[in-house]
């Protein structure tokens, strides 16, 4: 059986952060979660999460300083970084993928594009171990819209 891949998921509102998990739980990941910059850069270096999805004004450090971070240390620059924010300028967008973002969603996030974007990132991930490519960010990144939806199921640690 294939083991089920771990995504942190950060965001400083109770709210934004449990949406997001209920999304996700539906699937079956493994999920984590943090709600700051430093507790999001602990977790990810200690757990090596497969994706994190990562919110842009956090306290303690920033979404773009976190990803720029985990995107320049060796030990963390291969995990799929998708930030989700509320900074919906497209000069936000291009500094975020400038960082090293490999996508960059807007909230409020649909579930269904989420989970797509989700997917899509842990499958090139995938694609990328299974042939022993270096870690690169870029790909295709999602727009989102519309409005988040209840789940339930999987389990989360916080």
């Amino acid at each position: 059986m294939e083991e089920q891949a771990t995504i942190l998921v950060v965001d400083d509102s109770p709210t934004d952060l449990n949406l997001l998990l209920a999304a996700l739980r539906p699937k079956g990941y493994r999920l984590l979660a943090a709600r700051d910059g430093e507790e999001a850069l602990e977790k990810a270096r200690r757990e090596r999460p497969d994706l994190i999805l990562l919110d842009v004004i956090l306290p303690q450090k920033n979404g773009f300083q976190v990803c720029r971070q985990l995107k320049t240390a060796p030990e963390t620059r291969a995990i799929k970084i998708i930030l989700v924010t509320s900074k919906t300028q497209a000069s936000d967008r291009f500094w975020g993928l400038k960082q090293g973002a490999d996508d960059y969603l807007t909230k409020p996030v649909d579930d269904e594009q989420l989970r797509r974007a989700v997917e899509q990132q842990l499958g090139a991930a995938a694609r990328r171990l299974s042939s022993g490519a270096p870690s690169e960010a870029g790909g295709a990144p999602s727009e989102a819209g519309g409005a988040p939806s209840e789940a339930g199921g999987g389990h989360t640690e916080a």
